[in-house]
């Protein structure tokens, strides 16, 4: 009686989990690489954080408590100043955005040319760094709130108009194709079919570009495009670390404040 033979073969799913792993070793050996080459040429290691560096942040944290409470009533002003920049250059962003994020939407613009218009031109607004546009703001304009708010305004825009665009682009095209099937023109397609799709995420979007508004302000103002940003500039030159202190943490908390309540619209939203 004679027996099969014995035959071992490895399976698909072997051979295709050994591929993976050899795809997943190569890819994290090239992104251990880079690391040690990047840290190489910039000499930064974890041997950077010595004693040295300890001591110094001691000192630093001694400079700064305690914070100087009777400071707060220099900063609550500007304070209000940043939040006011943050919704204008929210609210103004919004808006415009809501032409542009259409134009960007393959599902709604049927020219091709001019949807790789709009798309290059968002691009771009999203390739310039913030403080860039504030410099370029402050340079045209002077120090102050206007070249702040400018800036905030074009940062607003790239982000705003990329994310609705994308939103428009995911919905349900069959509300679309209905409407125009019936004989609807393009506003009536945007207006009962796109506009109820999105609206929720429209304003859990301008939400979250204002709470980063918020944050980016403060940073604009240490290039002269005012709000909280500014008088933090003026204490670092003054050497004044206790008063440095009284800023960081009256807007922590503020920062703190906005983004729980933008998260609970939100979710209330979505």
């Amino acid at each position: 009686m004679s027996s099969t033979p014995n035959v071992t073969s490895k399976t698909p799913t072997s051979v295709v989990s050994g591929k993976t792993k050899a795809r997943m070793t190569a890819i994290l050996s090239v992104i251990i690489g880079f690391y040690l080459w990047s840290s190489f040429e910039t000499d930064s290691f974890i041997t950077n954080f010595d004693a040295e560096f300890w001591t110094n942040t001691w000192n630093m944290v001694i400079q700064l408590f305690p914070p100087n409470w009777n400071y707060a009533q220099v900063v609550w002003p500007k304070l209000i100043e940043t939040i006011h920049m943050a919704i204008i250059a929210t609210t103004i962003a919004a808006i415009l955005c809501i032409p542009l994020s259409l134009l960007a939407a393959n599902n709604i613009v049927t020219s091709k040319f001019l949807y790789n218009i709009v798309k290059a031109f968002l691009n771009i607004l999203r390739t310039i760094p913030d403080i860039i546009l504030a410099v370029i703001f402050v340079g045209l304009f002077g120090i102050g709130v206007f070249p702040g708010i400018l800036a905030l305004i074009i940062f607003s825009l790239g982000i705003l108009a990329k994310l609705i665009s994308e939103t428009i682009e995911a919905i349900d095209n069959n509300p679309l194709e209905a409407i125009r099937a019936s004989g609807g023109n393009t506003l009536q397609v945007i207006w009962y079919a796109v506009v109820p799709q999105i609206l929720p995420q429209f304003v859990s979007f301008t939400l979250y570009v204002f709470e980063i508004n918020i944050r980016a302000s403060v940073v604009l103002g240490l290039v002269g495009a005012g709000g909280i940003g500014l008088l933090l500039q003026q204490q670092i030159n003054f050497l004044a670390y206790q008063n440095v202190f009284t800023l960081i943490v009256i807007v922590f908390v503020v920062v703190v404040i906005i983004d729980y309540i933008s998260n609970k619209l939100r979710e209330g939203l979505l």
